[in-house]
């Protein structure tokens, strides 16, 4: 007989819901479609989830492919807009901008990356912006869009998209897809946690005194970390000292004018500001360093710059930057703010918790949870972190600010070791050496470079095989062709009215 019978695991319980739990409900009830026993997920109308988190990333829309979700049905039940793009304003100095665009920038020449085409244009005194090549960048300045794929043979076809969207609305979409396969929701306040005698996590006590027991459950508790956190005592990675940012105020707004297709972040004189709209609302939010900063300073910091009438009273958002030792332990796996937290820069959040997802499916334990599944996932999910963590912090270690204690302290901080190697290799010719796997490829370090005022010496060798003359005329033309079939686009405003608009939002609450 087998000493070591595969056990297979007959229940899952998730702890906490918003956007971290109900996600993770979701995909597992259409990953497993049944298969592998009950999945049950306990949370608390009394507790309240951050749901601030209104921006996302192209990979976004992948979440919603595996789940099989319609996006026109998704974006018109969130209250969802279109998003091309990051604009960045007064990081680099005061009354500077840049764009972080989706998708691609130029075309390839030749062997060559357009942006080593660029450079070698640049160097020969070619005076043309590299986001002048970039289609979601052109787009998002002339408030234009339509989707990609129905332009792929015109030069808006390489641009890319995530979306905005409403995070409360967002939980209440995956709850409802993930109750109708199958999840069994418990209202309930977890007040303990039974441990079994070899420290995995037997069962969780609710305040009322029932019992949930499971075979593995799924840390979705916020930042109270209950399980991850508290049960287990699994430590946490400080990045503040990276990342001096610790608190946000957050506060929604009447629409003003038509949404722009694109996420903004103006840089402050402590921190940074947000502007994501939606079709019912904007979301503002300023996060700050509250060692330079008090809350009722923010507060009037943000409200004397928001565009409308706020819907809601200003929240205070309390966070510390960092990622758990371990986002798996024992029985016990961590998603979205129980596992680790990253600033809203860079719209990351419900990427971590997708990414999260597909990793677990990936390593799926039986009942004995095998430590050698849990060594790889932690080292896969803590290298995103960082790379996370390294890209956000890249905005902050290029900056020229030197008008306030705050942009003194992250000009002169020293980065993270495989951060500045990245750096000093950019300086070089442009060179990036990218993993097979990462969210930020090329295009994204070479925005953010560039516009931080990074700008490579020279350029890659073999871009001389590309003669330059008539290059300048070159690239003018092909900038110009791309504005021309911008033009020609509709409004973002349009589009979403054509294609996607959501109901009036008293019908649809």
């Amino acid at each position: 007989m087998d000493a070591n019978p595969h056990r297979p695991i007959r229940k899952i319980c998730v702890v906490g819901g918003g956007t971290a739990g109900w996600t993770a409900a979701a995909l597992m009830a259409e990953h497993f479609k049944g298969a592998l026993g009950r999945i049950e997920l306990v949370e608390s109308d009394d507790i309240g989830t951050i749901g601030v988190g209104e921006s996302t990333v192209p990979p976004f829309l992948q979440l919603l492919a595996k789940l099989g979700v319609n996006e026109q049905d998704f974006i018109r039940e969130t209250q969802a807009s279109f998003k091309l793009g990051i604009e960045f304003s007064d990081w680099k100095t005061r009354g500077e901008r840049y764009f972080h665009p989706f998708g691609t920038i130029g075309s390839p020449v030749d062997i060559s990356d357009f942006y080593q085409l660029w450079l070698k244009a640049r160097a020969n005194g070619y005076a043309g912006d590299l986001q002048d090549f970039a289609p979601a960048a052109v787009m998002a300045w002339r408030g234009k869009f339509t989707l990609p794929s129905k332009a792929a043979r015109t030069p808006v076809g390489g641009a890319s998209y995530a979306l905005h969207v409403d995070a409360k609305r967002v939980a209440r979409f995956l709850r409802t897809f993930a109750e109708a396969r199958g999840v069994t929701r418990t209202e309930g306040i977890v007040q303990d946690v039974a441990m079994r005698p070899d420290g995995f996590v037997d069962r969780l006590i609710l305040k009322d005194g029932r019992v949930v027991e499971a075979d593995f459950f799924i840390d979705c508790s916020g930042f109270r970390s209950l399980l991850i956190g508290k049960a287990l005592q699994v430590g946490y990675h400080d990045w503040s000292h990276w990342l001096l940012c610790d608190r946000a105020i957050a506060v929604q707004t009447e629409n003003v004018g038509a949404p722009a297709p694109y996420t903004v972040a103006q840089a402050q004189d402590f921190g940074w500001r947000w502007r994501i709209p939606l079709q019912h609302r904007t979301g503002n939010g300023y996060v700050f360093a509250s060692k330079y900063l008090s809350d009722d300073e923010a507060t009037a910091t943000l409200l004397s710059q928001v565009e409308g009438a706020p819907v809601v009273k200003p929240m205070p958002v309390p966070f510390r930057t960092g990622v758990r030792e371990r986002l798996w332990d024992k029985n016990v796996l961590a998603l979205g703010l129980a596992g680790g937290f990253i600033e809203p820069l860079e719209s990351t959040a419900i990427h971590l918790i997708y990414r999260g997802m597909d990793f677990f499916f990936r390593l799926l334990p039986d009942q004995a949870c095998d430590p050698a599944l849990a060594t790889e996932y932690n080292r896969r999910m803590t290298a995103d972190y960082e790379e996370i963590r390294d890209f956000v912090i890249l905005h902050y270690g290029l900056t020229q600010r030197d008008d306030t204690a705050f942009w003194r302290e992250c000009r002169d901080m020293e980065l993270p070791p495989e951060l500045q190697r990245k750096i000093d290799l950019f300086r070089v010719n442009g060179a990036l050496v990218e993993g097979v796997d990462e969210l930020f490829r090329a295009v994204s370090w070479q925005s953010v470079m560039e516009g931080m005022g990074v700008h490579p010496r020279g350029y890659h060798p073999l871009v001389d095989r590309i003669p330059f003359d008539g290059m300048g005329a070159q690239l003018d033309h092909a900038s110009e062709l791309l504005k021309r079939v911008v033009a020609d686009l509709p409004g973002h405003q349009q589009f979403i009215a054509q294609h996607c608009a959501a109901p009036p939002p008293e019908l649809a609450a």
